[in-house]
């Protein structure tokens, strides 16, 4: 392929941001159905200030641009919806119920199967700053990432 490459007319780049989002909304489904099976367990990165996503002031404050929050043993009320997802969380003890659109998901990642996915973030905005892990009331434990699959469709100069 050349250097020079047109841009696509078609949205590749969006249609496979949604299909892999698709996924972290099917196995929250499962998950909602199911139960977490085994020692599977899900850290979920979202911006913060997404358009709806739906979370405590307090939190919003803590973390203004992104957060990371864990679904493993303390969790409830996981509602899987066709555009995003609900669950119940305690924040230091503080009970929270958090609504996430897919598409503020910047990061899946299952560490009991080294499985993750990114999503880069569109348009012109700055790569966000490290933040604080949310703490949100769960054990530690992390994967290496080995399977992480990241998309990143940048233009080619």
């Amino acid at each position: 392929m050349s250097d020079d490459a047109a841009d696509s007319l078609i949205p590749y780049d969006e249609i496979v941001q949604e299909a892999l989002r698709a996924v972290v909304g099917r196995v929250l489904g499962e998950v909602e159905t199911n139960g977490l099976p085994g020692n599977h367990h899900f850290y979920i990165t979202f911006k913060t200030k997404s358009p709806g996503v739906d979370i405590p002031r307090h939190l919003v404050e803590r973390f203004p641009d992104e957060m990371t929050i864990v679904l493993q043993q303390k969790f409830w009320d996981l509602k899987v919806e066709k555009t995003g997802f609900a669950v119940g969380l305690s924040f230091n003890r503080v009970p929270a119920h958090l609504f996430i659109p897919y598409s503020a998901i910047t990061a899946f990642v299952d560490p009991a199967v080294d499985f993750g996915l990114q999503f880069q973030v569109t348009g012109d905005t700055p790569p966000p700053e490290p933040h604080e892990a949310a703490e949100n009331d769960h054990p530690g434990g992390d994967g290496d990432g080995s399977n992480v699959v990241s998309v990143d469709f940048g233009k080619r100069k």
